[in-house]
């Protein structure tokens, strides 16, 4: 349930870019969500299908790329990708003494909008054929 209120976060800025950019409509939102953050993807989706109704934003396509987190030993050194369920131990030594780095953004890395200004030729033809 917690995606409820970090989609609406997304959302107010991914509407706030649109409208400083002057923005007839947002085509494409692409979301980094770090894979210890506990989001569901098909959460956030629905949340933001359901909430941008009526927006800029109504329609538009949402992707999001995993980030995973990286453990460090600090008896060994290693470094390893992690994601839960975490493991307990170093995969090279065995030692319980990691440290998680990473992994906990989520964030809007890039959006797509079509402006709203005229273009001479038409939508889709920037020739002005």
């Amino acid at each position: 349930m917690h995606e409820l209120a970090i989609t609406q976060g997304i959302l107010s800025v991914v509407l706030e870019a649109a409208e400083a950019a002057g923005a007839r409509r947002v085509l494409t939102v692409d979301l980094i969500v770090g894979a210890l953050t506990g989001y569901v993807d098909e959460s956030i989706r629905f949340y933001f299908d359901l909430l941008s109704r009526g927006t800029l934003a109504e329609g538009a396509a949402l992707r999001i790329r995993r980030e995973l987190g990286e453990g460090r030993c600090q008896a060994c050194g290693a470094r390893f990708p992690v994601e839960p369920p975490l493991t307990p131990v170093c995969p090279l030594c065995g030692s319980p003494q990691i440290q998680v780095e990473g992994g906990t953004r989520c964030l809007v890395e890039r959006i797509e909008v079509e402006d709203g200004n005229e273009h001479p030729g038409g939508e889709g033809d920037p020739s002005g054929q």
